[in-house]
């Protein structure tokens, strides 16, 4: 064997060892990164068996509302008949001062602005309690659909 051929050799022996360190320690990150989302997964044997876990949701977004009850909700001296039960049990444990900014923007169908004239807050205030409202809303509605 020549001494370009045993060099060329070296060169071959050298890249193929360097690839395989490559490869193993690559191998070792993958199996950490597999071992750490393991360790944050929860199986769905133990959620079906052990925390009754429900698996499936019917949707009612196309059924036909039932019209024939409904539920009285009064805010300033006026009733207003809403079908969900749910929102109006969440509406009545709103703040008054809440209940009646909601009624007035949503009911009334009045202005940020002109509620902010009648309350004595500026539009923007207004509209913050609304936002805060409809997040305090969805919290109690999502707490009664649970009970």
């Amino acid at each position: 064997m020549t001494e370009y051929e045993a060099y060329q050799e070296h060169i071959r022996y050298t890249h193929d060892t360097y690839c395989r360190i490559v490869i193993r320690h690559a191998s070792f990150d993958a199996a950490r990164i597999l071992a750490a989302r393991w360790k944050r997964e929860i199986s769905l044997e133990y959620l079906t068996e052990e925390k009754f876990v429900q698996l499936s949701t019917t949707d009612e977004y196309f059924q036909v509302p039932d019209y024939g009850e409904t539920y009285p909700f009064s805010v300033r001296g006026q009733t207003i008949l809403l079908d969900s039960c749910s929102l109006a049990a969440a509406l009545a444990r709103l703040p008054e001062q809440t209940q009646e900014e909601i009624f007035l923007y949503y009911f009334q169908h009045l202005t940020q602005k002109e509620i902010g004239e009648q309350s004595g807050w500026t539009r923007s205030t207004i509209g913050r309690h609304i936002q805060l409202a409809l997040k305090r809303l969805k919290e109690e509605m999502e707490v009664l659909s649970y009970e």
